[in-house]
């Protein structure tokens, strides 16, 4: 695993990519294509055995867990049929273990995230819930020192103003305003293409978990707290 390394070739491949965004190019070049999407596989791979000695994940595999490089451009205004950028995301296993995680190789914006992105509504109603009940938590959460210095501030899109059935002035309402809670930390280019990338990823996925465990619990009892998902 030690060798595991998002090769230079790898990089330029989207580079190229970005400046030639046609199926033309991108045939006359299938071969360089097939090395570097190889060659991600190899560190989602790597990431995936890491995050399993501590989460539980359900992707089964590293190619498994890639986007397609070829975009729907039906309801997109960008046509070009391409993705310049590798992604992937990672499930967490079962019923009780809630969340995700994402990452996304792009030349000069690597970046990976982890979090909630589109919480069903009953989700969303019993989050907003814990957070009417339990804010002062979930303050104490958000702000806890590592969570801080690894992401910052929580993001997410928010409602313009207070979601229905809490008031305006709730001493909580900028958290209830969240429709998504995502945490989102930055890779530069050189950091992607050192040793052992796969292990710095895996440790900024492992200092979300506190924020996924809680909300994990909450999601699976009720405003008891009492076990709602075997």
């Amino acid at each position: 695993m030690a060798s595991i390394v998002i090769k230079k070739e790898s990089i330029d491949f989207l580079k190229a990519l970005s400046k030639n965004n046609n199926r033309d190019w991108f045939n006359k070049h299938k071969d360089k294509y097939i090395e570097a999407h190889n060659n991600i596989i190899a560190f989602a791979d790597a990431l995936l055995s890491e995050m399993n000695k501590h989460d539980k994940i359900e992707t089964s595999s590293g190619k498994e867990s890639l986007f397609r490089i070829y975009k729907d451009v039906r309801f997109s205004k960008d046509k070009t049929p391409y993705n310049p950028h590798w992604h992937g995301s990672f499930k967490r296993a079962t019923q009780k273990l809630r969340g995700g995680y994402y990452f996304n190789i792009n030349p000069g914006g690597s970046f990976l995230a982890g979090g909630f992105w589109g919480p069903e509504p009953k989700d969303m109603k019993r989050i907003r819930q814990d957070i009417d009940l339990n804010y002062e938590t979930w303050e104490k959460l958000l702000a806890d020192k590592t969570l801080i210095k690894t992401f910052g501030k929580m993001t997410g899109d928010q409602l313009s103003s207070a979601p229905r059935g809490y008031a305006r002035d709730h001493p909580a309402i900028d958290l209830l305003r969240y429709k998504q809670f995502i945490f989102k930390y930055p890779f530069t280019n050189a950091e992607v293409s050192s040793p052992g990338f796969y292990k710095m990823a895996n440790d900024v996925f492992k200092k979300m978990r506190p924020f996924l465990n809680y909300a994990s619990e909450v999601l699976t009892t009720d405003m008891n707290g009492v076990p709602v998902i075997d």
